[in-house]
């Protein structure tokens, strides 16, 4: 309800705002959250184990949080139920096995400790893995997850005052939504880091290409989904984007060797994504799992020629905006918090109705397990964004067959074409 009121003011009254009335009510916002551990999911509590082995001197990709070799590392907000000096039985190097069955019970929680799938290694990407680092460096071990949800709700500011200097009505859509408050200042989720590289780098593809394609490869070595975004910077150095986010591994390969990719091949797995067996829940509704599969990697296909084809003819915050939020409605991962950079696209593009997806994904994340009920709920964001993008290209026809007046004598300045709006279509 929250998240359509903030809709609602963006689109209907919030004309008058400044920059800084924006940032200030996006600040406080993120309040409430800093006063709670995290809520929604346990992630910031690998994010802090995380940056603590890398301060250590080891590599989050060699060890598994239960290991015994960084029982020294061991503190009672993380490890409830397991001190420095005792042993978890678990040591040696990891090793993902390939069988589901075998994945999900080394991937089940331990009562010992707060860290979710403490038998496995880390998914998350370099420059995530640097962030985490960065903030265990000044955060002492008693905070917990303090200075991540500090940290977090710090850049979803930064972000709200980065969109709001584009324009601060729509700069609402993301400064004041309960998702972002939810999911940065509480939960502390690293995609807001995402959000805020995927937003500077649209921004700055107009003056600083280059730039833009670096930090591309930034967010997706934050978070893998933004290489989805790769068509849409067609002309603007993907090239760039692909030597960044490669470049990112290079450390961690020399400090992990093979081990550097973690736990992600079996995150995908468990997770459905390389099956679809339990992903794609709007091709679920239709098709049995084997052909879920093909469908939604012909669909991934479509979509990337469309952005291909397209960059050149709409503002590339839009197409960024349709891509990220099309591939989020084809891939259905439940979790939230996999929707905040498209909440920043949906402002930056001035495309409200995105809004719709991270909206569903909440209902669908209540309904795990209700195959057939997510699968509906996704539908009907579908159905949302492409009634509200057909109303749209109605009135832009309408309003392209309509003469336009003739111009009035004014003293007021013509901003329509000012290189800041990087969202607008008319």
């Amino acid at each position: 309800m929250g998240t359509l009121l903030v809709v609602g003011v963006v689109v209907w009254w919030a004309k008058r705002l400044t920059v800084l009335g924006v940032v200030v009510v996006a600040a406080v916002c993120q309040v409430p959250g800093l006063m709670h551990a995290p809520i929604t999911s346990t992630d910031a509590y690998r994010y802090a184990w995380d940056g603590r082995v890398q301060l250590s001197g080891s590599s989050p990709y060699s060890h598994v949080p239960l290991d015994d070799a960084l029982a020294r590392l061991r503190d009672p907000v993380l490890f409830p139920g397991l001190s420095p000096d005792e042993r978890s039985g678990v040591t040696g190097p990891p090793r993902v096995p390939q069988d589901l069955a075998a994945l999900t019970a080394l991937s089940a929680d331990d009562p010992r400790t707060r860290i979710n799938r403490p038998r496995v290694p880390t998914i998350y990407p370099p420059v995530a893995q640097a962030y985490f680092a960065a903030v265990a460096l000044v955060t002492p071990w008693s905070a917990g997850t303090l200075g991540l949800q500090i940290a977090a709700a710090l850049l979803a500011v930064v972000l709200t005052w980065l969109l709001a200097v584009d324009n601060p009505r729509w700069a609402t859509l993301w400064g004041w939504s309960p998702i972002v408050a939810l999911e940065a200042g509480n939960a502390a989720h690293v995609d807001v880091l995402a959000a805020l590289l995927i937003a500077a780098a649209v921004i700055a593809t107009t003056r600083k290409p280059k730039l833009a394609a670096v930090l591309l490869g930034a967010a997706a070595s934050v978070k893998l989904l933004p290489l989805l975004l790769l068509p849409a910077f067609r002309n603007r150095r993907p090239v760039v984007a692909v030597g960044t986010f490669v470049a990112s591994y290079v450390p961690y390969l020399v400090a992990a060797g093979t081990l550097v990719l973690g736990f992600l091949p079996g995150y995908l797995t468990q997770e459905g994504f390389d099956d679809g067996s339990s992903r794609s829940a709007i091709l679920a509704l239709l098709l049995p799992p084997e052909l879920r599969q093909l469908a939604a990697a012909v669909l991934a296909v479509a979509l990337a020629v469309l952005a291909f084809l397209r960059s050149k003819r709409e503002p590339i915050a839009v197409t960024c905006c349709w891509l990220y939020g099309a591939a989020l409605l084809v891939a259905t991962p439940t979790y939230p918090w996999y929707g905040l950079p498209l909440i920043a696209l949906a402002g930056l593009a001035r495309r409200p109705e995105w809004i719709a997806v991270p909206l569903a994904s909440y209902l669908a994340y209540a309904s795990f397990g209700h195959d057939t009920r997510q699968g509906l709920i996704h539908l009907v964001a579908a159905v949302i964004v492409v009634t509200a993008i057909t109303l749209r290209h109605r009135a832009d026809h309408q309003s392209r067959l309509t003469p336009r007046p003739l111009p009035a004598n004014t003293d007021r300045r013509d901003e329509t074409h000012r290189p800041r709006d990087v969202g607008r279509t008319g």
